[in-house]
């Protein structure tokens, strides 16, 4: 990307002469408008574990990040690719399990996984699809270089931020959009909609009614989980909202009970259904797996999808794209070390201080190492974490991440900078609005993005030719 100082890359051109002449008090005010209509808008992350957690807001950027049309194509291209190739090894592994007995990946990795569902064998979700909604986390590592950082194909979060950026920034700075040609994100609802519907279960007769499924206020996504629905025109709701009769889902209202065919769900596997799965569950609906196997019920993302979330299983990404598409990935992975692998381990051992060392499992930029950013303290304290379990890790270098221009305090800075396109798969196919979610680190030289690491997000635009 381009930031202050730096050479300016031609889709910034026009973006930057507009920082160059706009005087810094307008830049400051437009920066605290900004603040002001989220503020009313209601936009708040809940951190878990933060006393002042529903005070928070997600800091807000003014100055684009901007993509040509030509990148934005070859991602595209590269994001389809990976996105079928990660529906197609979730059918694998619930089904004949091919690419284990090739050998493509250990056995083991799969099935010992904790994030393998072994009811999910007999659920067969429509189509085949088991990933609906992905989120597929991009770094620019050079003039014409992206890789993939990190997929999320489980309950993927921040559409909602994508779209109240783009919304924030045609009120804010309607002046820049007239001087460019922006393609548009608004109608990535209708393509969610229309994709949610696609799939409804086999047994659905008539015009299938979608719902989206939350645990509740409390969640941090709580405030997307309501925006998805107002935007999608459907009901949010809750565990205690719905209730399964003869292998039928129902949701209560007004009119009376309602059958649900197509539920959206925002809640992990384990807190499903309590019959399936965890007991102790007030989140989900007894009886919710029984309808989908029953061919009553679609649940979007599908049962299981989790194990794709799985850092280990994404080291192997670029085989498995390879296995089932039978091509190069357009987009590779960024070089990953397996701790589980003796070899591998001994090489993050010696380099804990300029590596970046992950749990398979984690999210949110919890639990990892940034090695050049640590102290001695906390490199022999996750030393001794990686000998007890090195399995529960995977390690990267500390790439030379993009900056964009990004407003400060002190004035326009570079800061890192990454991408989350949102792909949606349903029976058309795979379709990708435009854009995505980019995420900053606003810390002076700061590599991790994460919103609940004090990371803040930018509209993204891609420029028509």
């Amino acid at each position: 990307m381009s930031g202050m100082g730096a050479e300016v890359r031609a889709p910034y051109a026009d973006i930057d002469r507009w920082l160059r002449d706009t005087p810094d008090d307008v830049l400051r005010t437009r920066r605290a408008q900004a603040e002001l209509f989220f503020r009313r808008i209601g936009i708040t992350f809940a951190v878990y574990g933060d006393a002042a957690a529903d005070e928070r807001l997600i800091p807000f950027d003014i100055v684009p990040r901007v993509i040509s049309r030509g990148e934005w194509r070859r991602l595209e291209a590269g994001l389809i690719q990976r996105v079928e190739a990660l529906n197609a090894f979730l059918r694998d592994i619930y089904g004949a399990r091919e690419i284990l007995r090739a050998g493509i990946v250990p056995e083991d990795l799969v099935l010992q996984n904790p994030q393998f569902c072994l009811r999910a064998a007999a659920m067969h979700p429509p189509h085949g699809i088991y990933t609906h909604i992905a989120g597929i986390d991009i770094v620019r590592t050079g003039p014409d270089a992206f890789s993939v950082l990190e997929d999320n194909v489980r309950t993927p979060s921040g559409v909602s931020y994508m779209l109240e950026n783009r919304e924030v920034m045609l009120r804010l700075l309607p002046e820049l959009f007239d001087r460019h040609r922006v393609a548009p994100v608004d109608d990535y609802p209708e393509m969610l909609l229309a994709t949610l519907r696609s799939v409804a279960p086999p047994r659905c007769a008539h015009a299938p009614v979608v719902a989206v499924l939350t645990p509740g206020y409390h969640n941090s996504a709580y405030y997307e989980h309501s925006f998805l629905a107002d935007k999608l025109g459907v009901e949010l709701v809750e565990g205690s909202d719905l209730a399964v009769i003869d292998d039928v889902l129902y949701m209560r209202t007004t009119e009376g009970p309602q059958r649900v065919d197509v539920l959206y769900r925002r809640v992990d596997d384990n807190y499903l259904d309590p019959l399936a799965f965890r007991p102790d569950s007030v989140l989900g609906v007894p009886g919710l797996i029984a309808a989908q196997m029953a061919g009553n019920l679609t649940i979007a993302n599908a049962v299981g999808t989790g194990i794709a979330d799985d850092k280990a299983i994404y080291s192997y990404m670029p085989e498995i794209v390879r296995f089932y598409s039978g091509a190069d990935p357009l987009i590779d992975n960024v070089p990953t070390w397996r701790c589980r692998e003796p070899e591998a381990l001994r090489e993050v051992l010696d380099r804990l201080d300029e590596l970046v060392v992950k749990e398979v499992d984690g999210s949110g930029g919890y639990g990892m190492l940034v090695g050049p950013h640590a102290s001695r303290a906390q490199i022999e304290a996750f030393r001794a974490r990686l000998l007890a379990d090195p399995a529960r890790f995977i390690a990267q270098p500390t790439l030379a991440l993009s900056t964009c221009p990004t407003l400060s305090d002190t004035g326009v800075v570079p800061r890192h900078v990454d991408l989350r396109p949102f792909v949606l798969t349903g029976a058309a196919g795979t379709r990708i609005v435009p854009g995505g979610l980019t995420r900053v680190a606003l810390s002076e030289g700061s590599l991790v993005v994460n919103s609940s690491q004090g990371g803040g997000t930018k509209d993204t635009w891609v420029l028509d030719d």
